[in-house]
This record gives C-alpha cells, structure tokens and sequence, in this order.
C-alpha cells in the first residue's frame, strides 16, 4: 500500500474543476482586500468595516461565512493591535497607528475562500511597522515551501525562521486549515514545524498559510465575550492569510494573484 495516500487518507483532494469554484470565492475577496485599502483610516469603526464588508460580499452574490458561525455576530473578524485572533466589530474608531487584522470567509454554491490581512490606520510606530512586514514575509515564505513532494513541516519551519530573523514570535495556538466545501477541513497547517516531517504535500490539496506574528511573548488569553482572544502581555499581533491550491508543477495563491509576488516577499500588498 502507497503510504504516501495513507498519510492524506482524511484530505478531501480537489479536481480541476473544483479549484475553478473556489476561485470565484477567492477573486472577490482578494477585490475586498484591495478595496478595503482606502477604508482603513483613524476614526473609522470595525462596525463601519463590518457593515461595508458584508454588502461588498453580498452584492457579489457571495455569502459570509462566518455570520452565524457557531454564533459568531458579524461578517468578518476585526482584530486590532492587541487582539490575536476572532474581534468582534465594535463602535470604538481607529485611532492613529492602529494595526488592525481582517479576517473573512466567504462562500458561493458552498465552495469557501479564507483570507486575512493587516492594515496601518495612519501612520504606525517603526515596532508595529516592522511586525506588519514580518507577518506578510513570514505567510509569503510559508507559501513558497509548500510544493508538490515536501511535507507539511516545511512549512512551519519556513515560517518559524522568518519570524525568528524579523525578531517576531509566532502564535503557536494557531494554524491553517484545508478548505473546500467546509471552512475547515483537514489538514492542520500549524506555524512551527521541521523540514521533511508531517503529511505529505501532495496535488489536489487546499489550504490555508495564516501566521500570527506578535512583538512579545506568545501567550494569550480569552476574554469574556468568548471570541476575543488577545496577548497576555498586550503586545501587538498581525497576520496575513492566503488560501492556497497545490498542483504537481506549482503553488497557486488563490486569494491573492499577483505574479510578483513569488519574487520579492518583502513588498505588502498595499504599498
């Protein structure tokens, strides 16, 4: 028996055609991240965002997926500065040099897209700039070790070594995830690893790279609301998020199509 299909024997491999469905998904919220460019400013609210965001998606005859997810209250996750992971949108507005993550899934037909960025209202102190840039080069050099034949520890190691030479920690309680027809899927896609160890990397899987990098130490706490988890020590945290399609020749980043960005990893996405 080929211990290779063993190993992926719960992954839900997808065709040809079906990576073509989620490309639809996946197109309109890389639109919504470009968009969203010119939106994230001082004094705007994450409620102002979140409203804009769900009647983006949904005049894109798209849905989003994470209202109502296990009761989950808004369309997108908005997490700034502090917050790691699952901010609830709120009346407060950004103040100048806040960072702020947004994460969203969206479906069309029930195929899903992830993806998530991290934006600069205003200007930001030269620390949170830095950790901003360390979290796209960590996701991007996570992406570039996922290939056809290596294994899924590459990618942990990839981005364990670039947050470490950016002097970033990575936030080990979270990881990436397959996607398909389910937001979450197998397999695990964790943020620390060694090269040549886990589940093989094999033609037919997607899923998700989505490091969070944070300035201080690593640990995190949950606050009341049940959703909202942010770093004990109040340190900052940014991340980026790329859903993204392995073939036997090549590594497709299907939320985020820019050619370019296979050659130079250090350019964010909006600058």
């Amino acid at each position: 028996m080929d211990s290779s299909k063993n190993l992926t024997r719960n992954i839900c491999l997808k065709t040809g055609v079906e990576m073509q469905r989620m490309r639809r998904p996946a197109r309109i919220l890389e639109a919504l991240f470009q968009d969203l460019r010119s939106k994230i400013v001082p004094g705007v609210t994450t409620q102002t965002i979140n409203a804009y965001c769900e009647r983006f998606i949904l005049e894109k005859n798209a849905e989003p997926t994470l209202k109502g997810y296990k009761g989950f209250p808004a369309a997108i996750c908005a997490s700034p500065n502090d917050v790691a992971v699952h901010g609830i949108p709120t009346d407060t507005p950004l103040r100048p040099g806040d960072i702020i993550t947004l994460d969203i899934t969206i479906s069309i037909d029930g195929w899903h897209a992830d993806s998530a960025w991290t934006y600069i209202a205003g200007a930001a102190s030269e620390e949170k700039n830095r950790l901003v840039k360390a979290a796209w080069k960590a996701t991007i050099s996570g992406i570039l070790a996922a290939k056809a034949g290596g294994r899924l520890g590459d990618i942990g190691a990839a981005v364990e070594r670039t947050a470490k030479r950016c002097g970033c920690c990575v936030l080990e309680d979270f990881a990436g995830h397959g996607i398909g027809r389910m937001m979450h899927e197998d397999p695990i896609i964790a943020n620390v690893g060694t090269r040549g160890v886990g589940q093989p990397i094999v033609p037919g899987m997607v899923f998700t790279v989505e490091p969070i990098l944070c300035l201080g130490k690593p640990a995190v706490r949950t606050l009341e609301d049940g959703w909202t988890i942010v770093t004990q020590d109040g340190s900052p945290t940014a991340q980026f998020e790329h859903t993204i399609a392995i073939f036997r020749d090549r590594t497709e980043i299907m939320t985020y199509t820019v050619p370019s960005v296979h050659k130079n990893i250090d350019a964010l996405p909006y600058l």
